[in-house]
This record gives structure tokens, sequence and C-alpha cells, in this order.
């Protein structure tokens, strides 16, 4: 692909400079291996130095920065985005490669609605009472399963599993494996046997919601697990029964949650963090990678550890840990001090 910097000029909307409407521009990189036909960017001062050894035709710069001269700077208010609007611009990828039109080798049932522009790969199964919005793509060998129901817009790669009566919303991402709508971990130790709770609940995901790989998300054991608009789950993310998470929360790969957690708006949890049961995190809390969350989390506040409680108190508590063997031997040295001067007595 190549293009001129005045098509990305209108793009983004942004100025350039003038005689420069004609450069060509055939991929994104960064500063250290761009090449001359590369756009790079750049977001502070500390990177400036980069720039003088690198061989970027055009930059994306913040505004009152100045490039060496061989760089054409296009100046923006937000260099990483920018940066994403033109990988965007630049990406390959097309929902048409997941699927185009309506393949004779998916099964549809009869009673399922379908809206416009809607493509269906190979060995997709739709079942009874399903609808499916607007512009939405199916990929081979998903599922969605009776009574469930998919917005406009959406993008669903192959082997996606979409459990009975799941309520997905619009402009929605769903990536290779994921699991929507499985039976909750629900049992019960009766005599001599443990007994399955039946899990008559349901999902629903809210609209702009991106699930990547082989993330399990499971329904209800009564009412509704519930993911909303805006949320974002790494692979590999498990989300229990009951379990509500708020609007543009961001959890990173691994992250587990055990049923009737509610997490708020905005939080952010690293990788392999883990949440007990039954707790509450509040709005814009971050959680630390392999935290165990325990207990309710305010909103606002970092935790880390395990058990999870406030960071520097967690790292405070850490470095205290770390001089125990130092402190044990002070200790020793000093009852044996004691010992001696008791036994001069």
């Amino acid at each position: 692909m190549e293009i001129k910097l005045s098509e990305l000029e209108k793009y983004l909307e942004i100025e350039i400079p003038a005689g420069s409407e004609n450069i060509k521009i055939s991929g994104v990189a960064p500063v250290d291996t761009a090449g001359k036909t590369d756009i790079t960017f750049i977001t502070g001062e500390k990177f400036l130095k980069k720039l003088e050894n690198s061989n970027a035709a055009a930059v994306l710069i913040p505004k009152g920065f100045v490039p060496p001269d061989n760089i054409i700077p296009l100046y923006v208010d937000d260099p990483f985005y920018s940066y994403i609007k033109v990988l965007e611009y630049f990406s390959p990828r097309r929902s048409a490669d997941i699927a185009s039109g309506m393949s004779p080798l998916s099964f549809i049932d009869e009673s399922a609605e379908l809206g416009k522009d809607v493509s269906i790969a190979p060995f997709v199964f739709i079942g009874e009472g399903v609808i499916i919005g607007d512009n939405t793509t199916i990929g081979a060998g998903t599922a969605v399963l009776k009574g469930s129901s998919i917005g406009s817009g959406c993008l669903i790669y192959p082997n996606v599993s979409i459990i009975d009566r799941t309520s997905i919303g619009n402009n929605v991402i769903i990536h290779a494996g994921v699991v929507i709508g499985s039976d909750g971990f629900g049992f019960y130790p009766y005599k001599n046997t443990i007994v399955k709770v039946p899990q008559i609940g349901r999902v629903e995901i809210g609209d702009n919601v991106e699930l990547q790989a082989n993330t399990c998300i499971d329904r209800a054991v009564m009412g509704v697990t519930m993911i909303e608009a805006g949320v974002k789950l790494d692979n590999l993310v498990h989300v229990g029964h009951n379990v509500r998470i708020g609007t543009n929360t961001v959890l990173a790969g691994q992250v587990g949650i055990a049923g009737s957690v509610m997490i708020g708006k905005g939080v952010q949890a690293g990788g392999q963090a883990g949440f007990a049961e039954h707790i509450k995190v509040g709005d814009r809390a971050g959680i630390a990678g392999q935290a165990g969350v325990t207990k309710d989390v305010p909103p606002g506040i970092i935790v880390s550890g395990y058990p999870a409680k406030e960071h520097m108190k967690a790292i405070k508590e850490e470095i205290h840990i770390r001089n125990l063997p130092d402190l044990k031997m002070r200790v020793k040295e000093l009852e044996k001090r004691i010992n001696e001067l008791e036994n001069k007595e």
C-alpha cells in the first residue's frame, strides 16, 4: 500500500508542510526501524534524539517540537492516538477476510432474523430465534445458540461459542475461541456426591466491547452476568457467574473473576490478577498484575500483592520482608551479647 501525505492530511485533519503533498508513504514503523517511505511517531522530548538517526519520511510529533531537517513534521495534539489512526488506515485486515456473503455451508434456522449485509462463513450454526443486526460478520465454525441476539457492526472471529439467550450489543469484536454463556462453576456437596446447581441466567454484552482470544464469560445462576459498554478483556480472561464489569474497564490476560464480583467503571487490572467472590471494586481502581483481591477495593485506589492491599503499603511490607534475614542475624547477635553480659554477672 502506498499513499501520498496529502491523503493523510485529510484523514487526520491536520496541516502538512507546503511542498510535501506528494511525498509517498508505504508503511508505519518505530523510530529505530523506520525506512525512507515510513511514517513514525514520538510522544515526548526524550525521543527527539532517536529521530536524529531515523530514516523515517515523516513523524507524528507534538506541537512545538522540531525534528531533524530530513524528516517531515506532522504536528498533532496526541501523537499516539494519531499513530493508532494511521495503523488503522494501513491495516490489511478487513472483515471480508473473515466472511463475505452467506456461505451455503452454514446452517441458519428458519426462525432466525438477519439484518442487512450480514456475512456468515462456512460451518456457522445459527440457532432458533437468533437475531443478528446489520453489517455483522461471523467467522467459520462459530455457534450462536437459541434465543441469542447480536447487534449491528459486530465482528466475530472463527470458532466462537455464543450459548443460548446471550445478548450482544453493537460494534462488538469477539476473537477466536471465546465462549460466552457457558455454565457458571456452581456445585453443592450433598451427602456423598456433588450436585450441579442449574445455571438458568444469561449474559449481556454492551456496545463497543472487545473480547480477545479464549476468554470465557459464564452465565448467571439467576439474573444476568453483565459486561458493560467499552470493556476490553484480554486473552484467557475468565468472568464468573453474576459478575458485573463497568464501562471502559480493561483487564489483562489471565485475569480470573469469581462469582458475583462487582467491578466499577474505568478499572484497570494487570495480568493474572484474581478476584475473590462477592467483592466490590470501585470506579477507576487499579489492580496490579498477579494481585489477589480478597476484599473490597475503594474507588481510585491502586492495590497489589496477596492479599491485595494499597500499593505503597504493599511495597513497604515487601521491603521489610526482604530485610528479615538481616534482622534475624542482628537479633541473634544481640541475644548472644545479652547472654554474655548476663553470664558475667
